[in-house]
């Protein structure tokens, strides 16, 4: 009996990563004709969802993403091999993103944008944790989330450089938060994109994982069950 081959890393990413892009330059066309404050909101907002305006964005998208590309890497008959420890190293991950960034920054006294450092080194802490849970899922969320994100990165670049005023260029943000080009495009955009949004992608992305992988040894163990009966 030949051995499940694991599928190509990239070219497991590309469907999914063609659908965050496409996600990405709706968004973005969307703000630039002001077509609905409602679905497409200019607001910058922040880590937690708020509104409906999330919906065209590739945030969520971590979370399904999750789920098919473990689908995808759970060989046909064979169920994950460490569940129980993928269930800890996910837990641990989002009581450290959860607690850390509710906690951790205010008691740190460094103001903004040095802030920012403690901010993506809690998310990467998170993601980090992931790897010996389910090290191809990792990898994989990993050269997903930096080709979905790279970019976000390029729409950005452009919009802060025009000052478009969408929410990729941070448009309406106070006086104190308002920085020179460069140091606010690596400041607001480059960095958080490629190292938090990237870990975040790879932290949810693996929670969802953990959907296709008990999926997985629940129809694995039901037709052994259905034999001893």
């Amino acid at each position: 009996m030949t051995p499940p081959t694991r599928p190509n890393s990239l070219k497991l990413i590309l469907i999914p990563t063609l659908i965050s892009v496409a996600m990405t330059l709706l968004r973005f066309s969307d703000e630039l004709q002001h077509w609905s404050e409602k679905w497409f909101s200019t607001d910058t907002g922040g880590i937690t969802p708020s509104g409906v305006s999330w919906v065209f964005g590739v945030t969520w998208l971590a979370f399904p993403f999750g789920i098919y590309f473990a689908w995808k890497l759970v060989p046909a008959g064979e169920v994950h091999p460490h569940l129980a420890k993928s269930i800890s190293c996910a837990a641990l991950g989002l009581i450290i993103a959860l607690g850390g960034l509710r906690f951790i920054p205010p008691l740190v006294p460094i103001g903004f944008p040095r802030i920012l450092i403690v901010i993506w080194l809690i998310m990467v802490a998170g993601a980090l944790i992931q790897f010996p849970g389910w090290p191809s899922l990792f990898k994989i969320l990993l050269a997903y989330g930096v080709a979905s994100r790279a970019v976000v990165v390029g729409v950005m670049f452009v919009a802060m450089r025009g000052n478009w005023g969408t929410h990729y260029d941070y448009v309406g943000m106070p006086p104190q938060f308002q920085l020179g080009f460069w140091r606010g495009f690596f400041w607001l955009a480059f960095f958080p994109q490629l190292v938090f949004w990237v870990a975040f992608t790879i932290l949810i992305g693996s929670v969802g994982g953990l959907f296709a992988a008990v999926l997985a040894r629940r129809l694995k163990s039901a037709p052994q069950a259905n034999t001893m009966v």
